[in-house]
């Protein structure tokens, strides 16, 4: 017998604090709540244009309208795309790349042999699995740009699903229309994709909650607490969407080399970086890349994810780097470095801190 859970719509939450009334959106879309908020400049105009580009995206990139361009994409195979699918597909690969597969927007038939794409949830026979596991790959989607639009071509029998990385694109956007009306102090709640710009009205960091995935079901239940200024902090982890089926609970990030669920000795994996909006149009956003990767690193486990994050940060400007808390199976939270005495644990969650370097 299958049990449902339904995904925690909220893995971050921001606390409340004193300030002037903002200028604030919230909608539904990409399968989670998302509230924009801003105050000073030209706050109206930017949560007004955050609300409008997620619904425009949500239409060009949702699996589940038949009518978006993504899934005309999948049926036809090829095709010319508008900017927003291009950009992200753009991204996709170069991501796809730079993790040797571990994030890979290709695996969609897999997703969907198991049932997160309809929430028809099941386990698929391992001859199925091995049938679909070919078509996961990444290298093999082509996109190139021409004049504004995209020409997009997958592989033989592919199918792509961008969900992976599609909210992190669409914190960078929230970034550009930030910067453009000059907000002083604001906030992207989409899920667990967190943008916090400038500081606190009135002043200090935004305190950002890391929820604490052994804990899903206990309302502000905390790992710990990130004091952040113009930054994305980005979760993925297996408590957000998952089944249970004989005793077993089966989570919705898979692994593209398995075809099963991740089951790397992580529970959840958040990526923080600077948030700036984008230096040119078409350019990933480190909003993007921190979504990227904070699901690549949940399929890698601690060690490689900490290798990949050693070499990243060698030679690298402040403004590309990022920095990482992971939260292990067996009780631990590991902090890197550049997020010393910016993380505090939770006294009452009962893991053990380190921080690396």
């Amino acid at each position: 017998m299958l049990k449902r859970f339904l995904p925690l719509l909220l893995c971050f939450f921001l606390t409340a604090c004193a300030a002037p009334e903002p200028a604030q959106q919230q909608l539904v879309a990409m399968d989670t709540v998302m509230t924009f908020t801003a105050y000073g400049g030209d706050a109206e105009a930017a949560v007004e244009a955050a609300a409008a580009q997620m619904r425009a995206l949500e239409n060009a990139l949702s699996r589940t309208r038949p009518d978006s361009e993504v899934s005309r994409l999948n049926d036809q195979g090829s095709g010319t795309t508008g900017a927003a699918l291009g950009e992200l597909l753009q991204a996709a690969v170069h991501y796809c790349g730079t993790t040797e597969g571990a994030f890979d927007f290709t695996v969609s038939p897999v997703a969907s042999a198991w049932g997160f794409t309809t929430d028809s949830f099941q386990v698929p026979r391992p001859e199925e699995l091995e049938a679909l596991l070919p078509l996961v790959d990444g290298s093999a989607v082509t996109v190139e740009k021409t004049g504004d639009a995209y020409d997009a071509v997958l592989g033989p029998g592919q199918s792509i699903d961008l969900g992976g990385i599609a909210k992190g694109y669409a914190a960078d956007l929230v970034a550009d229309y930030f910067a453009a009306s000059e907000i002083e102090h604001g906030k992207a709640e989409m899920g667990g994709n967190i943008l916090v710009w400038g500081t606190r009205p009135g002043g200090g960091p935004w305190r950002v909650g890391v929820m604490d995935p052994a804990r899903p079901n206990e309302n502000g239940a905390l790992a710990g607490v990130l004091e952040l200024e113009n930054a994305y902090a980005i979760t993925s982890g297996g408590y957000q969407r998952f089944f249970e089926q004989d005793g077993k609970t089966y989570h919705h990030i898979i692994d593209p080399s398995t075809g099963y669920p991740a089951d790397s000795g992580l529970t959840s994996v958040t990526v923080v970086a600077q948030a700036q909006g984008r230096s040119e149009p078409g350019k990933p956003g480190n909003g993007t890349m921190c979504d990227a990767y904070s699901t690549a690193f949940f399929i890698m486990g601690e060690e490689k994810a900490l290798d990949f994050w050693r070499n990243h940060q060698k030679n690298r400007p402040y403004e590309d780097a990022f920095d990482l808390i992971l939260v292990t199976e067996n009780g631990r939270i590991v902090v890197t470095e550049g997020l010393a005495g910016r993380f505090t644990p939770d006294a009452e969650s009962g893991y053990v801190c380190e921080t690396v370097s």
